[in-house]
């Protein structure tokens, strides 16, 4: 008879602390998609600078969500599903209307195609994401980010409205600029660009205090130039991620010496044996014996 070991039944206080503390990581991706809806809403009544924002708040959602679950150990299945269709509502239905309402709607009768082609790349990255990489801590991401896509898609209103982009880039046309934009960031999406995780925080590692010092700097020019912070942010992170990419899988592809360098000598070819072809035919031996054995 084996004895089993009972734990004894949590408090009710504690019972409600646990509670709790399940419920949090799903509040932070619920505030994601309440800011995510606001979004939209603010876009129809043609804030699209407030909508722009609006989507950045999510993502900051997004960020601490996934964290809360996996420090406090209460991360489960539900809270993966719910957190990627919470992202697809927030990152790629909510950016891709503030982009067509802002843009698109007066470019003709199917200019709503591009948003919807921005829609897929998005639900198709987080599926990929949800299959690969989802329920752990990572390193790199497979394909860009559609927290991150989402907020530069979203923000780029907002940088053409600042007068950097009177005085420097009149000329530019913004409709199409705003297309290029779109299909370059959905594109990406579903990519096998690595991109960067954001590092830890810590004050051990010179990492770890760079990454704090970034933190603080960010924040600080976030809350000053929002409109000149988030969108070129954005596309520093992904070019970084894109140049790393291709610079990364040129050197896979370099030759381990110099192809013009004269080669060695190489040394002669192996060949494998066969013994059995090397051992002597006995009734051949038998008939024909060598001379100086015995028959």
């Amino acid at each position: 008879m084996t004895d089993t070991v009972q734990h004894p039944p949590l408090s009710p206080r504690r019972r409600r602390l646990r509670r709790g503390v399940v419920i949090l990581p799903s509040a932070f991706t619920l505030g994601n998609l309440f800011l995510g809806v606001w979004a939209v809403v603010s876009a129809e009544r043609q804030d699209y600078v407030m909508a722009g924002w609006l989507i950045v708040g999510a993502a900051i959602m997004d960020l601490f969500d996934g964290r809360i679950a996996r420090f406090t150990a209460t991360g489960s299945a539900f809270g993966e599903e719910l957190d990627s269709l919470v992202d697809a509502i927030s990152f790629g239905v909510a950016p891709a209307l503030i982009m067509y309402l802002a843009f698109f709607r007066t470019g003709g009768e199917w200019s709503w195609i591009l948003a919807f082609l921005y829609i897929v790349a998005a639900v198709f990255r987080l599926a990929r994401f949800n299959i690969e990489q989802a329920g752990g801590a990572k390193v790199n991401f497979h394909g860009l980010p559609s927290p991150t896509a989402g907020a530069c898609v979203a923000t780029f209103y907002a940088f053409t409205q600042t007068p950097f982009w009177t005085r420097f880039l009149p000329d530019v046309q913004v409709q199409r600029m705003a297309g290029w934009l779109l299909m370059a960031v959905g594109v990406l999406m579903v990519s096998n660009v690595l991109y960067p995780v954001v590092p830890r925080f810590s004050v051990r590692s010179w990492g770890g205090r760079f990454a704090l010092f970034l933190a603080i700097v960010s924040l600080v020019s976030a809350f000053t130039y929002p409109a000149y912070f988030f969108f070129p942010f954005s596309i520093l992170y992904i070019t970084y991620g894109l140049g790393r990419s291709v610079l990364m899988g040129f050197l896979e592809r370099l030759p381990e010496r110099d192809p013009m360098e004269d080669s060695e000598e190489e040394p002669d070819e192996l060949r494998d044996l066969e013994y059995e072809e090397m051992r002597p035919n006995r009734r051949a031996l038998m008939e024909n014996p060598p001379e100086g054995s015995e028959r």
